[in-house]
């Protein structure tokens, strides 16, 4: 009897701590993961340099908080308020700004770049452009100032002059900008050589590249924009990297020594001016040379290195001088199967490689003074963490995080200490400060800011890949109110393509709230990062070259076969979304697994690889010249007859990515075969919907997946 009312008493005060609880709306899912819900961190953390001092944002951005490795204790540093009265701008908050050395700070209010003394409270303005200047970058003395102006790139000198360096009537030819549409770790296209004595940019021809058409209905008549949009297989840029000589008001152009269509990537400097580092790549993608020119003439000196791969070689990182007094740099290679450290002499000789892991390393954070300590992030032997080591020059290496996680690390100049924010499974954040003999610190835990509110829970585990042998991680979300003798239908998030990963050891383990919003209106949610996902190594990868989407399938099937052998899933109520290469993914499984899915949500899909664009497409697939079979066996065009559940297919009118022709074409492909299926447009939005019609999206996809999976 006694037994009986302790139960009963249990499952009273568990529906009513429920009932207590608020429930996170789909709105606020969408919209406040990053700011209701935001952990406490300290935002915008900055070493003042030269100092063991630090500062971070507070107040909403309204503020600058101090502290010293010494005493952590924080103090007011400055105040918007106190900078926009001094300098009459308008700023709204610190985003942008940064230390120049340890008393003054640069800041850009729009047009305007301003010097401010924190020390005597004054500042000055020091540089004004135009509305129309754009990837503006200031040599390191923050004198001469690099901007563009549409095609052309220009400068101011100390004295305000303005300079033109390319003066390009024909649009098409773009200086001063990204190109290779931002692949290869390509980011801008502006480099001051130490000194300033030189400025090298990127330089784009993209005359012979086609015009892509994008509607703007916010004109009467509506408008068509012209986009330049390469596709696969069809003509591509012409890069060349141009050299300008400051005192002599001259131009010296490189252009790639094999095809005018091959890549010039990986710019760098040495410490010195004299040469300049590129790599060069062939378009097929699987021949790179990292090449040495001279920067006065802007003559071949020498290769330093060549690297070879059937499938592609993607060179993402410039060379890293370690010692602003030493020509030796630091080289990332993914040669041996995983992206390690390799020390060169700027003749061309091997001088270590520094790191041998079997696990990728992502980014240098920084080295010590005199350059013999080399600071980087790295998963580890757990894909999901990403953490922090040091290595020397002889190789030695060392683990600075101690924690499991994914960790944000930022070195002093000196290496003497260490910034650590990080989260994981079970920690919102943590912030930490390391000294050099590595010994922690703490300045910060979060709260959980989900505390009060319903959540389920989430299960990391792996499965077996199609292969056999490979392990995948996945994550499995249930509802708040699990109960493992009921039956649950579940959606199965997807993407699957390269350079991605879903699933990471940090809070909400890499997923988006609105998952388990998902979850709380009776769903399970499941994600399964198949081979071709990012941070598994090169063969993990590489397996998908020249067949995009087949691998990712059988993957994705290995996790279906793992959901139904649960007990409380409900095998026939698997819903399937997914965006851009989620989006292939999505469509190829309603297509080619006919009798998997109940229904599928696909956005801003690619539908037939021809149809994307030469740098990413021409990397996995080559072109359909030299792989016809590969492309027809991807094409989502050619399965539309085996359609059997329900699909909505989405795009944003103005995707300059995954162009729309991409899901009109396999529209009209649906029509021929007179198959059913929903489109839904998103008027004037690019490749990702955003803002608050986000919300309207996910209702969209959401209400569409429960509706029609009962």
């Amino acid at each position: 009897m006694n037994k009986r009312i302790l139960t009963a008493l249990a499952f009273f005060l568990a529906v009513t701590t429920q009932a207590q609880l608020k429930k996170i709306s789909l709105d606020e899912a969408v919209m406040q993961q990053n700011r209701t819900f935001r952990a406490d961190k300290l935002l915008g953390f900055q070493w003042i340099p030269n100092t063991t001092k630090y500062v971070y944002y507070a107040d909403t951005f309204a503020k600058m908080m101090t502290a010293n490795t010494k005493d952590i204790k924080a103090t007011e540093f400055i105040t918007l308020a106190e900078i926009n009265k001094e300098l009459g701008t308008k700023l709204k908050n610190f985003g942008g700004v940064t230390f120049i050395d340890a008393n003054t700070i640069l800041i850009n209010d729009a047009a305007n770049y301003y010097t401010y003394n924190v020390t005597t409270k004054t500042g000055k303005l020091i540089q004004t452009t135009s509305e129309n200047a754009e990837n503006a970058t200031f040599d390191n003395a923050h004198e001469n100032l690099a901007f563009t102006e549409k095609n052309n790139l220009y400068y101011y000198t100390k004295n305000k002059e303005k300079v033109a360096v390319t003066a390009e009537t024909n649009e098409a030819i773009v200086s001063g900008q990204f190109f290779a549409r931002n692949e290869f770790g390509i980011n801008n296209g502006i480099f001051w050589s130490p000194k300033a004595t030189f400025l090298a940019f990127y330089q784009k021809d993209q005359t012979e590249v086609a015009d892509y058409p994008l509607l703007d209905i916010n004109e009467t008549p509506g408008k068509l924009d012209m986009i330049k949009y390469p596709m696969i297989g069809q003509k591509s840029e012409k890069p060349h990297v141009g050299i300008y000589n400051l005192a002599t008001k001259k131009t010296i152009f490189i252009s790639p020594r094999g095809n005018s269509d091959d890549y010039l990537t990986n710019l760098s400097w040495t410490p010195d001016e004299k040469y300049l580092l590129i790599a060069e790549l062939n378009r097929r993608q699987n021949d790179m040379s990292l090449n040495v020119y001279d920067a006065a003439t802007g003559a071949y000196v020498r290769t330093i290195l060549n690297e070879k791969n059937d499938n592609w070689v993607e060179p993402e990182h410039e060379a890293f001088f370690p010692n602003a007094k030493s020509n030796n740099f630091v080289w990332f290679s993914e040669k041996d199967g995983f992206q390690n450290l390799y020390y060169y002499s700027i003749d061309g000789k091997l001088i270590k490689q520094l790191t041998a892991n079997k696990f990728p390393t992502r980014e240098i954070l920084g080295t010590n003074t005199s350059g013999t300590e080399i600071y980087f992030s790295a998963t580890g032997a757990n894909p999901t963490n990403m953490l922090a080591y040091k290595v020397d020059l002889k190789g030695k290496q060392t683990l600075i995080t101690k924690d499991e996680g994914v960790h944000t690390v930022i070195p002093t100049a000196d290496g003497n200490w260490f910034f650590d924010e990080y989260s994981n499974h079970s920690t919102p954040s943590k912030s930490l400060l390391y000294d050099k003999n590595l010994k922690a610190t703490t300045l910060l835990v979060s709260k959980n800011k989900y505390d009060g509110y319903v959540m389920g829970t989430a299960e990391i585990k792996t499965i077996k890949a199609a292969d056999g042998t490979t392990d995948l991680y996945t994550r499995l979300i249930k509802p708040s109110n699990f109960d493992a003798t009921k039956k649950y239908p579940v959606l199965v998030y997807v993407y699957g393509g390269p350079h991605a990963q879903m699933i990471t050891n940090s809070y909400l383990d890499g997923a988006n709230l609105w998952m388990y919003w998902m979850a709380e209106q009776g769903y399970l949610v499941f994600t399964v990062d198949n081979r071709g996902s990012d941070n598994r190594g090169f063969a993990f990868e590489s397996v998908i070259h020249g067949r995009l989407g087949v691998n990712e399938m059988e993957d994705q099937m290995k996790g279906v076969e793992y959901l139904k052998s649960l007990p409380y899933v409900d095998g026939n109520r698997l819903a399937v979304h997914g965006w851009s290469f989620g989006g292939f993914m999505t469509t190829s499984m309603m297509l080619r697994k006919p009798d998997v899915f109940k229904v599928g949500v696909a956005g801003g899909p690619v539908t037939d690889w021809k149809y994307y664009e030469v740098m990413y497409g021409e990397r996995y697939m080559d072109t359909p010249a030299e792989n016809q079979k590969g492309f027809d066996e991807a094409s989502t065009l050619n399965y539309v007859k085996d359609l059997k559940g329900k699909l909505l297919l989405i795009h944003g009118t103005s995707d300059d990515v995954v162009v729309m022709q991409n899901n009109f074409m396999l529209l009209k492909k649906f029509v021929e075969a007179q198959k059913q299926v929903d489109f839904f447009a998103y008027p004037m939005h690019k490749h990702n919907v955003q803002g608050k019609d986000r919300v309207h999206l996910m209702t969209k996809v959401l209400n569409y997946v429960i509706d029609n999976n009962k």
